[in-house]
């Protein structure tokens, strides 16, 4: 088995926390657009978005993680960037998984 399926593979065998949270993606120069998640893992994230993203392109994305959620005083948001893995149409939107590549939390 080559490397990429198998760094495909333990991605995919993360465990997956299927939450709904407002995110912020940016690919590329162009301009920010609003997204929902699907669901988190440790490595990636899949979301919604109304167009259509480059398999291999380069995201910047913003999660805002609820203080009630995580037990926290505050909520925090985590600044990712990771590069997307797949893009296919889900009836009127676009569902997109992205692998985290970096991400740094501040809080909100």
């Amino acid at each position: 088995m080559n490397r990429a399926r198998e760094s495909s593979e333990d991605l995919r065998s993360s465990t997956r926390f299927p939450i709904k949270l407002p995110v912020e993606v940016r690919a590329d120069e162009a301009a920010q657009l609003p997204a929902e998640t699907k669901d988190i893992s440790a490595g990636g994230v899949m979301f919604y978005v109304e167009t259509a993203m480059a398999v291999g392109s380069r995201i910047e994305f913003n999660i805002s993680l609820p203080a009630a959620v995580l037990g926290t005083p505050n909520d925090v948001n985590v600044q990712c960037v990771g590069r997307v893995v797949r893009c296919a149409d889900e009836g009127s939107r676009r569902a997109v998984a992205a692998v985290i590549d970096e991400y740094r939390f501040e809080r909100a």
